[in-house]
């Protein structure tokens, strides 16, 4: 439908869901792949029901077929690359999910999963997972490449100083400089340099605007010295980002959503990509969300997809060279 609204002439192939079967962990009981399958070929798996629903909407219905595709592409994901002397013709190597609307899926019933970051580190047997945003380096503007790592995600912002921990934010502070090392790899980011943001206006200021920074953030950043990782802080987080572009940083840690996300979003809203840490799989997003109000008018920024899709493909064909 979106094809035809812009005017696309079709460049996929069609396969209806009941004649694939990815749920399955045994390659050998999946559905057979169409013959005729060629490496470059895009395959769109169908559920008749997304005919029906009404674009730009929020529904259950839209709810339950948004949060089934996301669970087929799980399960791809999850599936071995090979078995049984072959490869699995339903093995996904890396999955880059669309926005989604958290309000759909409430409605149709999977409101305990505040997004895609909680349900991917379900599905994937891990007890927590980190959202990292990475905005490439702008030639054009000259402005340095941005990445910034989430201690806490989908919460009230009235929850958050009850959920961190040394321990936690330590956690999220190594998986963050490890995929900053891991994804510049090519740019020599061989020991990231980490910025800590404080959780209170000026990070405190030594407990007189709140002592989590002090009895929180401080041990943590000790704590993730003693692992290895090059961590200093806690900043106040209406100044780091400007160290952080002058080059002082490689990766940005902020204690919550928006801490983040606003400088992320005003600096690089057509290009940054979202990277889930601490799973066993591959998965990427862009960095904006549903935009019903411009849904079905051809009008939207396909940017910041097209640099979740390049930058997934990069980390699989970096994922399967090291298996080699």
């Amino acid at each position: 439908r979106a094809a035809a609204n812009a005017g696309i002439a079709p460049f996929w192939r069609v396969i209806d869901h009941t004649k694939f079967g990815p749920a399955s962990d045994s390659p050998s009981q999946s559905a057979a792949a169409p013959d005729d399958i060629s490496p470059g070929d895009v395959l769109v798996i169908d559920r008749h029901a997304a005919h029906e629903i009404e674009m730009g909407k929020v529904s259950a219905a839209a709810g339950h077929l948004s949060f089934d595709f996301v669970d087929d592409a799980i399960a791809m994901a999850l599936r071995p690359r090979a078995g049984a002397g072959r490869a699995d013709p339903w093995h996904a190597d890396a999955i880059v999910t669309a926005p989604i609307s958290k309000e759909a899926w409430k409605r149709a019933g999977h409101g305990r999963y505040p997004g895609h970051t909680e349900l991917l580190a379900e599905r994937c047997g891990v007890d927590s997972a980190a959202m990292l945003f990475h905005a490439p380096a702008d030639a054009a503007t000259n402005r340095r490449e941005l990445n910034v790592v989430l201690v806490t995600i989908h919460v009230p912002l009235m929850r958050v100083a009850s959920l961190l921990s040394p321990v936690r934010i330590a956690g999220v502070i190594g998986l963050g400089a490890a995929a900053v090392r891991e994804l510049g790899r090519d740019s020599g980011h061989g020991s990231p340099r980490v910025g800590v943001c404080g959780l209170n206006p000026h990070a405190g200021e030594h407990g007189l605007m709140g002592d989590e920074d002090e009895r929180i953030i401080v041990p943590a950043i000790e704590l993730a010295r003693a692992r290895g990782v090059d961590a200093d802080g806690p900043f106040p987080a209406d100044t780091i980002y400007n160290a952080a572009l002058r080059g002082r940083f490689d990766l940005v840690v902020a204690m919550y959503h928006d801490q983040g996300l606003i400088p992320v979003k005003v600096l690089a809203w057509d290009r940054a990509v979202n990277v889930t840490l601490g799973l066993p799989i591959i998965r990427t997003s862009p960095d904006h969300g549903t935009a019903f109000d411009i849904a079905d008018k051809n009008m939207a920024d396909e940017g910041s997809m097209v640099s979740a899709i390049e930058l997934a493909a990069q980390m699989a064909r970096r994922k399967a060279a090291r298996a080699l």
